[in-house]
């Protein structure tokens, strides 16, 4: 039986960068934050949480596995509480030409970003739609709605994402679960992407890679919409980007 008395925020991919940022800028709102990622440090995040004042649960488990995710999101609604708000953060970027790209790569990343999405979408609406409430938001990128040289295997995986919460806005929504579909079109701060792709991070100069926090709001203001005036889907890039 849950005993939890807080909202509870679910964060797929609570990465050390975008991820723990919406679940800090949830956590502040006083939500119970549960945290996954399949693998890597989350004590850190944890310890940020605390200092805010509210609860988190980390778990670390593969969004990618049809078992662990049914058993992780009966944890938390058994365990912690009815989630109110689920966000699916998972990456899955690489560059390969597309002859370079085997099969293998290309299921992969379309499971890390395709078919986790679709495992933790129906899961969780499924316990939502009894509740007739609820928040689902989906991470996109540029490669959601083009594709880019060497991004075969990327913008697949993120195109099927859209598709899916597409599908799941016009199904959901008259039941009154909000799915939104956040497209980030550039590069957000952190070390990775300035490794992955180190000549276009150094290219952007100042206000040109978008804050983590700054794009954590984002996903705050999509959850606090009334439901007569819903957004499926926003782009979010820095200013100084051309559009």
């Amino acid at each position: 039986m849950a005993a939890n008395n807080k909202p509870v925020a679910l964060v797929i991919g609570a990465g050390d960068h975008l991820g723990s940022a919406i679940a800090r800028r949830f956590a502040r709102e006083g939500y119970h934050i549960v945290a996954t990622r399949r693998r890597g440090d989350l004590s850190t995040l944890v310890s940020e949480i605390q200092a805010l004042g509210s609860d988190a649960t980390p778990i670390h488990s593969d969004a990618r596995d049809e078992q662990q995710v049914i058993a992780l999101i009966e944890k938390v609604e058994s365990e912690i509480g009815p989630i109110d708000v689920a966000v699916f953060n998972v990456g899955g970027n690489v560059r390969y030409n597309i002859g370079e790209t085997t099969a293998r790569t290309y299921r992969k990343v379309w499971e890390m970003c395709a078919f986790a999405g679709f495992l933790v979408g129906r899961e969780v609406a499924t316990r939502m739609q009894h509740r007739n409430r609820g928040t689902i938001l989906f991470t996109g990128a540029s490669a959601s709605l083009r594709g880019g040289s060497g991004f075969a295997a990327f913008a697949g995986g993120k195109h099927a994402l859209r598709a899916l919460a597409q599908s799941m806005a016009r199904e959901l929504g008259p039941q009154g679960i909000h799915v939104g579909h956040v497209i980030v079109d550039g590069l957000i701060e952190n070390e990775a992407t300035a490794q992955f792709l180190p000549d276009l991070y150094a290219s952007k100069g100042e206000g040109g890679i978008i804050q983590p926090d700054a794009l954590a709001e984002v996903y705050w203001q999509l959850h606090q919409q009334p439901a007569t005036a819903w957004t499926f889907e926003l782009d979010v890039r820095p200013g100084v980007e051309p559009w």
